[in-house]
């Protein structure tokens, strides 16, 4: 099974919930050369999109998918954020797959943090093909608004496992493009495809997103 975070490894780190003072609607487009999530391997070569709503009094809606190869992946999230150099977050993910690639999980996420930190937990099921799972994933992460990040995240209750990814994201504003690349790593998950027979690898990863914003 997969346990799901949104983003791949290429930062669709973290499911992206904004933090926003500005009633605005976004959408992004990209591209990964290696499509991981929470550690976890997910597809070769994926393209993403995805909408984003954020008003002004913290509540944000979005949705988000990906190619997945054996089918397509679909995010549904809601929630609360808001702050600046004090930050939280309270809100609820979905993850929906066509065909076999997985089955759903539902999941409640916190996240608060304070200048460059953000500590974020989701506590969630996994359907798991008709025997239910739970999980909680938690992932601390130091990052800048863009350039270099580092996260660490950790699986616990049903599953097991943890992961580190060091990144960069490189952005050309002008244009609304970001470049991220990032080296993720972990000795007990999937990174590398598992049809490859290994588990615990670094993966070299890079992808290309475009970020379009509709105003207020």
């Amino acid at each position: 099974m997969k346990i799901k975070n949104l983003v791949p490894a290429i930062v669709l780190s973290s499911v992206v919930v904004p933090a926003t003072s500005m009633a605005e609607t976004t959408a992004n487009i990209g591209w990964v050369s290696e499509y991981l999530y929470r550690g976890i391997f997910q597809e070769d070569s994926s393209a993403y999109a995805g909408v984003d709503y954020a008003h002004d009094s913290g509540f944000y809606l979005g949705t988000w998918g990906a190619d997945v190869g054996d089918g397509l992946e679909t995010d549904l999230y809601f929630g609360f954020a808001g702050g600046e150099n004090f930050k939280y977050k309270i809100g609820y993910t979905g993850y929906y797959y066509t065909d076999d690639f997985d089955d759903t999980y539902n999941e409640v996420n916190l996240g608060i943090g304070y200048g460059i930190f953000m500590l974020d937990v989701a506590v969630g099921e996994w359907d798991g093909f008709g025997t239910p799972a739970d999980y909680t994933f938690t992932s601390i992460t130091i990052s800048p608004e863009k350039g270099p990040y580092y996260k660490f995240g950790s699986s616990s209750d049903e599953f097991d496992g943890d992961y580190i990814e060091l990144g960069y994201t490189y952005s050309i504003e002008d244009a609304g493009v970001d470049l991220t690349l990032a080296l993720v790593g972990s000795d007990d998950l999937n990174v590398s495809d598992p049809d490859d027979g290994e588990t615990g690898d670094w993966k070299l990863t890079f992808g290309i997103k475009k970020n379009i914003s509709f105003g207020e």
